[in-house]
């Protein structure tokens, strides 16, 4: 089944209250701040929308709260995209794909990042598979949108403040609008 852009803000409306897992902030907040960060650093629409919707896979489950603690790793960065292919393209979907990977890449590459980690952050590395090691760190770096699915991580990483203002859903549709359109005019493949 795909989503519709409707469809996401009932998604976002109906359980973006629940908090973020080991996070002080609200997946909905957390979503917004994501995508505030990424228009402020000047991305285009669809990797606006990618940072916005990076942890949707995280509301379309019900594993109950914080399953990093139960040892479960929810592979929420590939639960989602079955029902965003319909709607957008790579540019929005491989960093969604992506971030996790990026989270992994960064701790294996960047000194200190890894200590930067929240605590849950960090639980979750390991259920997701550790930090890469030479030859993944090269496979990944490779790869189309690499770069992208990093800058997402930043974002998700600088997007946990319990008190940011940011603008609310509503304008950030018009991204997703903007991203599903450019999808849409592509030719099937």
């Amino acid at each position: 089944m795909s989503l519709t852009i409707e469809d996401i803000v009932r998604v976002f409306e109906a359980k973006g209250h629940e908090q973020y897992d080991g996070e002080p902030v609200t997946q909905l907040g957390h979503a917004l701040q994501s995508a505030h960060l990424a228009e402020e650093a000047g991305a285009g629409s669809a990797l606006i929308t990618a940072a916005l919707l990076h942890d949707l896979g995280h509301l379309l489950h019900d594993f109950g709260k914080t399953p990093t603690q139960h040892g479960l790793d929810d592979l929420h960065q590939y639960r989602c995209l079955p029902f965003l292919r319909p709607l957008f393209g790579p540019e929005t979907l491989e960093p969604i794909r992506l971030h996790v990977d990026a989270k992994r890449y960064l701790c294996a590459r960047e000194p200190g990042y890894l200590e930067t980690l929240s605590p849950d952050s960090r639980r979750s590395l390991v259920l997701q598979g550790g930090v890469f090691d030479e030859a993944q760190g090269m496979a990944f770096g490779a790869l189309p949108f690499a770069e992208d699915a990093v800058r997402v991580r930043r974002w998700d990483d600088a997007a946990k403040s319990a008190d940011a203002v940011v603008p609310g859903l509503s304008h950030f549709v018009r991204h997703m609008k903007i991203s599903a359109a450019v999808r849409s005019a592509q030719p099937a493949v």
